[in-house]
């Protein structure tokens, strides 16, 4: 089908006004289709002109324009002709639609557990047409009326309140005009809590067999919302412009949430079925604080085109992770977003895919593409730079100004800039340039010279920037100096001063001077880039990162301590540390850390990177057992019930290959030994079962019977992913035939992705490795879902096997003709991480820690 230019949606966004749609689905026909029909009013500019509007029906049955019947043999592919229009025009489109099992559209799932049926629609993008005709394009907002007919039990829920009028009749108040891809309905026998705040009346939906789980965390979920919704109404001038606030917790969802106006839909494993860490509740009490800014930022004042999708991301990161440290318990979340967000976006920014925060998109397809690490992480650190830069005051107004100028409407990042520029003399074309419209990260280095009384001679900050993007920022920056505090072995390393430092590549080319440090003490370390501000790589110079190296630990703030972990891991991926010396911090310093965001990040990436990816395959069985080791420390010295306990246990759970480990795990299993504290709950269970399934312990029956206790959603893709990770040759087939079939959903294509790729399997695989590089272009394309090519090519990719000839492979995929461009994005970036570790392989020495 063809996809929406930036070119074609002007044209028409020139043309016509959208004034309404009022759509009527009825979702009493079975398991395959839904019946839709819709109306749509709408203006036109120049009467006489033709369009086309959008529709992707399974059966396309009747379509009225202005009382004339329309031929539904003139459909090509997702566009219908609209010809000889009026000045105001009534268009009627009648049609069988196809419910979806990815995720896209309106997407069916039926609960494992008790056979329940649940819908939910995901509009978000050229997916509203699969539920409805519609102009699908952002700047053609409109008002919505949605009435269902649905089975009488369940409860039906839109962007607007809705009430039952008759048995299974469901009719919802009109929105205020929104687009397209934020119209949702969600059905079903939900189960609901209800309360209200401050006059916004609010709920919380889940999947009856998750009842349980919700009802606990009811009181934190409400209070979240109350705390982040009064944060939002100090912050801006307008208040929530949408009625009612319900959060609904969905099957088999693909992102992390998705910011509906008034029905905001979650994935469900944010409901949590198995004990929590605080990490776990930190992300998603940001999920929250992100999606309500996005009432304002994407839903009040939507992007007019796709090209400015960091208007409604990047803000939305900035402000969800600001308001959840400003209003919720979650006071620390900015050390997590150093660690694991903002290190996303670094990552991103090196890739081959890079592009500016605000580039220039060409249609919709490339616009998916671009909901990435550069989107959300680079974009909301750029943000918080301007803050520093602007001013909170001057940010604020100008945001205030652009809410009310554009309310209900449509913006750009010329309007933003306007509003801005009002209230500071800053020069925001030139900021809005080099930030904003180049792609790539700097790198600071400090360049040191000591007296000999040891006393800073002079200290200039180094910024380059990549050979192919030559482009220096300015950047403000704190320079962090850190002392030992006492002379003990233990002593705490704390920040002695700081500067603020502004680099002018302008005034100073590439090397500014900070004479205010000029005769200053030598610190213990000297931190760039202090409480992270700015957004850029950090390298330090060889006194500082001795320090690092034997007192990470005692490193007395969380954020330095996060600064830290991040630039080691990006010096990791640049080839200057071998990933043994990263897992020697690891394991000297992770075990004392107490930021459990920062704990979990390292830890993850520890495991999946650093060991799976960067580590040469004859130094595995060493550094999993430098991990397990790592844990079990941790373990022992976290109290009971902590977050930092059950990290440790997840994290052994992944890394264990000592018979006595797997014998440890395999008790907790059956409840033997377990620490006092550590609830081995559903969760825990998989991952231990996965673990003893790679390895040889258990097998079908165990899976068979855990699966029979658990029969959930998560718990068929715990089994899956199991019997995908067997180590026997009739598995790995079954896996395969599953994974290049039609059955699976993403959620379980990903399970099996997992389980299939084991670095212990590798001689098993080898052929799976050709066969995975030859048949991809043809598996995607059959099922033809964005998201199936996201699991496959992006997650399930086997960077395991980082080798000249697997690269190799990727690159000879790339060279074919039938590769999309989705396709080709995802792979080429996944080989560039591939590149990067091959290279870390080549170059790593024997590792320098040892277990104990």
């Amino acid at each position: 089908m063809a996809t929406l230019t930036r070119a074609e949606a002007a044209r028409r966004a020139a043309l016509l006004d959208v004034r309404s749609y009022c759509i009527d689905l009825d979702l009493t026909r079975g398991a395959e289709e839904f019946g839709s029909v819709t109306v749509i009013r709408f203006g036109c500019a120049r009467p006489g002109a033709d369009t086309f509007v959008e529709v992707k029906p399974a059966r396309l049955r009747r379509a009225v324009l202005d009382g004339v019947e329309l031929d539904p043999g003139e459909l090509d592919g997702d566009r219908l002709p609209l010809r000889d229009l009026a000045a105001e025009n009534e268009l009627t489109v009648e049609a069988d639609m196809a419910y979806s099992h990815t995720g896209e559209g309106l997407h069916r799932s039926v609960d494992p557990v008790d056979g329940e049926t649940y819908l939910y629609a995901q509009a978000c993008m050229d997916d509203a047409q699969r539920i409805f005709p519609c102009f699908d394009q952002p700047d053609l907002k409109a008002a919505v009326t949605l009435t269902v007919t649905a089975p009488p039990e369940w409860t039906v829920l839109g962007n607007g309140a809705g009430a039952q009028t008759s048995p299974g009749r469901w009719e919802m108040v009109p929105t205020p005009p929104i687009s397209t891809y934020l119209v949702t309905v969600v059905a079903g026998p939900y189960h609901s809590i209800y309360t209200s705040h401050d006059g916004i009346d609010l709920g919380l939906h889940c999947r009856r067999s998750l009842a349980a789980h919700l009802e606990p965390d009811a009181d934190e979920l409400f209070t979240v919302t109350r705390q982040c919704f009064d944060r939002y109404h100090e912050l801006f001038a307008l208040r929530y412009p949408f009625g009612k606030y319900d959060q609904v917790f969905v099957p088999d969802f693909n992102a992390g949430a998705m910011e509906n106006p008034g029905c905001v839909t979650f994935r469900d494993d944010l409901i949590f079925r198995s004990a929590a860490s605080e990490a776990q509740r930190e992300l998603r009490a940001m999920v929250v604080a992100h999606e309500m800014a996005h009432m304002w930022f994407g839903d009040l004042v939507t992007l007019r085109w796709w090209d400015d999708v960091w208007l409604n991301e990047s803000f939305a990161e900035y402000m969800g992770h600001r308001v959840t440290a400003e209003a919720t318990r979650f006071a620390d979340v900015w050390t997590t977003f150093s660690i694991t967000r903002k290190g996303w976006g670094y990552a991103a920014d090196q890739r081959p895919s890079t592009h500016p925060v605000a580039s220039d998109v060409d249609d919709t397809t490339q616009a998916w593409l671009n909901f990435d690490g550069i989107s959300y992480a680079k974009g909301a650190s750029v943000l918080r730079q301007l803050v520093t830069w602007l001013g909170d005051e001057a940010f604020l107004a100008g945001l205030n100004d652009y809410f009310v100028r554009h309310q209900h409407g449509n913006a750009t990042l010329a309007d933003l800039l306007e509003a801005l520029s009002a209230h500071t003399d800053r020069n925001l074309a030139d900021w809005s340039r080099l930030w904003l419209r180049t792609p790539r990260p700097n790198t600071l280095r400090p360049a040191v010279t000591v007296d000999p009384s040891g006393r800073l001679a002079s200290l200039e900050v180094e910024q380059t920037a990549p050979e192919a993007y030559p482009t220096l920022r300015p950047h403000r920056i704190a320079i962090g100096l850190y002392d030992l505090d006492g002379e003990t072995a233990g002593a705490a390393i704390r920040r002695r001063d700081q500067v603020l430092v502004d680099l002018d590549p302008a005034v100073d080319g590439g090397r500014t001077l900070v004479p205010a440090l000029a005769g200053a003490q030598r610190p213990a370390l000297l931190l760039l880039n202090d409480e992270d501000l700015a957004y850029a790589k950090l390298r330090f110079d060889p006194g500082s990162w001795a320090v690092i190296s034997e007192g990470l630990r005692r490193i007395d703030d969380s954020l330095t301590r996060a600064l830290v972990w991040c630039a080691a891991w990006d010096m990791v991926r640049d080839g200057e540390l071998p990933a043994a010396e990263f897992l020697s911090l690891v394991r000297a310093h992770l075990p004392h850390e107490t930021a459990i965001g920062a704990l979990n990040g390292v830890l993850e990436g520890a495991r999946t990177l650093a060991v799976d990816w960067y580590t040469p395959p004859s130094q595995r069985d060493v550094a999993l057992s430098v991990l397990a080791a790592t844990c079990r420390e941790l373990l022992a010295a976290s109290a009971p019930g902590s977050s930092g306990q059950l990290l440790a246990a997840r994290g052994l759970s992944r890394s264990a290959a000592d018979p006595d480990d797997l014998t440890l795990l395999r008790g907790w299993l059956s409840g033997t030994d377990v620490p006092a504290g550590l609830v081995v709950g559903p969760d825990l269970r998989w991952a231990i079962l996965l673990r003893l399934t790679v390895l040889g312990p258990v097998g079908e029956p165990e899976i068979a019977a855990e699966l029979a206790a658990d029969p959930s959603d998560e718990g068929q893709q715990g089994a899956t992913r199991c019997r995908a990770a067997l180590p026997d040759a009739d598995a790995k087939q079954r896996a395969w035939e599953a994974l290049t079939g039609d059955r699976l959903t993403p959620h379980l294509m990903l399970a099996a992705v997992e389980g299939l790729w084991q670095p212990e399997h590798a001689d098993v695989l080898t052929d799976y490795l050709r066969r995975y590089f030859a048949e991809l272009p043809e598996i995607t394309a059959r099922r033809g879902s964005p998201e199936v090519a996201r699991v496959l090519a992006r997650f399930g990719f086997p960077g395991y096997a980082a080798s000249a000839e697997t690269i190799l492979l990727g690159e000879k995929l790339l060279a074919r003709a039938d590769v999309t461009p989705a396709l080709a994005r995802y792979v080429a970036d996944e080989l560039d991480e591939m590149r990067r570790a091959a290279r870390s392989r080549e170059m790593s020495a024997t590792l320098s820690c040892a277990p104990e």
